[in-house]
């Protein structure tokens, strides 16, 4: 077995790449600018000599490494490793960078969807260690989602599984979503719907302290609306109970058809902690009607943080050394 994997995490603001053990143990890492305006082969160029120099750096040699696995923000198929788009990486049309990266490197290549890669990673060595039915939501400017069932990622017939932010929650009504359609989870959960609320509440008077924060910083982040909520504002409470109330509902759906053993969750609004996650576990009870799948269906956060990514991408690798 080789001794050293790589995991790439492409994002439109940074490209991050691991070396991990086998056994899931992250040996280093490290991070630069994604160079956007040089197009796909410019961005997979530098992904490449970042591999090689941090390979060198660290005393392996690059036929030493299993392969790279990488996780790209946009739909994929798979298998051939083509990236339909992504739009954070100005790319419209389809690019086959399974193809591209192996030509550049002469390693295997395996390629997936960032919240996919993020969800495998969660399942290897964060808190899904030991499920193999999960689902992942990251609750940040939107909501992104992966699924896995016996431990293998849920594409779907166009790799746009697990797009758990797009499931409509009220079907007549509700803000318009970036996906053109209204009434989306995301417009109702994401870190953007509780900066749209608080706003909201702070200019019609509802929130005295929200009022305070705009007028004092010109904006309102998601944590101002958390903060102001486990402060006891009512206002903000509203705001934070209905975003709570809508990710357990989209979650009950879920759970009544996947059954998952692990709900993990992550992203800059998870970072509420138990004061969000309670709430959340609530309305998941409440709209589930058989009490095991509530009792065996365990709602926690993710552990592993930005790291996520580029262990799952990396797992993408170790998955295929037992075969």
């Amino acid at each position: 077995m080789k001794p050293i994997i790589v995991g790439v995490d492409i994002g439109g603001t940074a490209i991050k790449i691991a070396l991990i053990t086998p056994d899931g143990e992250l040996v280093a890492k490290t991070q630069e600018p994604t160079p956007l305006t040089s197009g796909e082969d410019g961005i997979l160029q530098k992904t490449a000599d970042m591999t090689r120099s941090l390979l060198q750096q660290h005393g392996f040699s690059l036929e030493q490494a299993g392969g790279i696995g990488v996780g790209v923000p946009g739909p994929i198929d798979p298998k051939p490793g083509i990236v339909q788009q992504a739009v954070n990486l100005h790319w419209r049309s389809p690019v086959p960078l399974k193809a591209k990266l192996e030509a550049l490197t002469g390693l295997l290549v395996e390629v997936d969807n960032d919240a996919n890669t993020a969800a495998l990673g969660e399942m290897w060595q964060g808190s899904g260690q030991g499920a193999k039915d999960l689902i992942l939501l990251t609750i940040g400017t939107g909501i992104g989602g992966g699924v896995i069932l016996h431990g293998q990622v849920v594409h779907g017939i166009n790799g746009v599984g697990g797009e758990i932010g797009h499931i409509t929650m009220t079907p007549n009504s509700g803000s318009l979503c970036n996906c053109g359609k209204t009434g989306c989870l995301e417009t109702y959960s994401s870190a953007t719907a509780l900066i749209r609320e608080g706003r909201l509440a702070a200019l019609n008077g509802a929130s005295p302290m929200l009022a305070h924060i705009l007028d004092s910083q010109g904006e309102i982040q998601a944590k101002d609306v958390l903060d102001a909520a486990k402060a006891g504002d009512t206002a903000a409470l509203v705001i934070v109970d209905q975003a709570a109330m809508y990710l357990g509902l989209a979650l009950s759906h879920l759970g009544m058809v996947l059954n998952p053993a692990r709900v993990v969750i992550g992203g800059g609004v998870a970072h509420a902690g138990e004061f969000l996650f309670t709430r959340i576990r609530d309305a998941f009870s409440r709209f589930i009607p058989f009490p095991y799948v509530v009792e065996s269906t365990q709602i926690v956060p993710a552990s592993l943080g930005n790291d996520a990514g580029v262990y799952g991408a990396g797992w993408l690798i170790r998955s295929q050394m037992d075969k």
